[in-house]
């Protein structure tokens, strides 16, 4: 790739980060009718096109990829530990509503709390790296590119399930949340474990890594609309009951301190469907074919 290629996803990660959108001197450069404060004006209204949402996501990976192991590993357990209240807030938002068909599409916006965090806050959560870390892989395709993001995946997985079951350990300590809400938390996490058939959690798995990679893609043309759009990707996927592998820990681990689960059923029964699934959604219904639909352009500016 020319050095001409290279510098210009970083400009382009530079206006994102001031809040200039991506390529504002293409919208409306053109028009007569427009002096250059009308011209930059209609430039924030101007969606980035693909190629620029593929660069400034794969940056996003570059960076990752770049990251020191002992960064990864505090970055990975803030984001375990983060999204641990998904669980505590949907079994509030439980324990507070009236046992109706329609409690569980209130309380699912509950769920939400963890992503938000970690996504407003930046830490490093395993299902977005499926997308992010993906794209320098498929755009550089050397061996050494492919372990460093096989070592972020080992590492990120692993400090992230660490801290979710640190979490659930604290959610199981006496007294510190009403009975209500003990018990909403016990509610929730035992129908976290899905059923035993390895094949419906799979293919729940695969709609959620595919929806938290598309809302990864989506976050830098949303721009002023970030949160909102963290809040409804993440509702769809606790209202349909799809399976994340981190959020989904807590859950499932709360469940094994209650006595409701058994390690057997965290790693067969949910751990490794929902592990496979994920990644499946997020690395190739996302990364491969948003990479592809995108290829074309990189090569022929090569």
């Amino acid at each position: 790739m020319t050095e001409a290629l290279k510098e210009k996803p970083e400009e382009t990660a530079d206006e994102t980060a001031s809040g200039k959108p991506a390529r504002a001197q293409d919208a409306g450069a053109d028009s007569p009718h427009l002096d250059e404060g009308e011209q930059d004006q209609a430039a924030q209204h101007t969606a980035p096109e693909a190629l620029v949402l593929h660069e400034i996501v794969r940056q996003e990976g570059e960076a990752a990829l770049e990251r020191t192991i002992g960064a990864l590993i505090w970055s990975s357990l803030a984001a375990g530990l983060s999204m641990g209240f998904s669980l505590l807030t949907q079994a509030v938002l439980e324990a507070g509503l009236p046992d109706t068909p329609w409690r569980h599409l209130v309380s699912s916006f509950g769920y939400s709390m963890g992503f938000v965090l970690v996504i407003m806050g930046r830490q490093q959560l395993f299902t977005e790296s499926t997308l992010t870390v993906v794209l320098p892989v498929l755009t550089r395709r050397d061996p050494f590119t492919i372990l460093k993001a096989l070592r972020l995946w080992v590492v990120v997985l692993t400090f992230n399930l660490i801290s979710t079951w640190i979490f659930a350990a604290m959610l199981r300590i006496p007294d510190v949340f009403s009975p209500n809400v003990v018990a909403a938390l016990g509610d929730v996490s035992r129908a976290a474990l899905g059923s035993e058939n390895a094949l419906p959690t799979v293919v729940r798995a695969i709609f959620a890594g595919w929806l938290i990679a598309l809302m990864v893609w989506l976050l830098p043309s949303a721009r002023s609309g970030r949160l909102l759009t963290v809040l409804l990707i993440t509702y769809v996927v606790a209202v349909t009951r799809l399976s994340h592998i981190i959020a989904g820990s807590t859950e499932v681990a709360y469940a094994f301190f209650a006595g409701d689960a058994s390690l057997h059923e965290y790693f067969f029964r949910f751990l490794l469907p929902t592990l496979a699934g994920n990644i499946i959604g997020g690395m190739s219904l996302v990364a491969l074919l948003n990479h592809a639909a995108i290829a074309p352009e990189i090569s022929g500016k090569r």
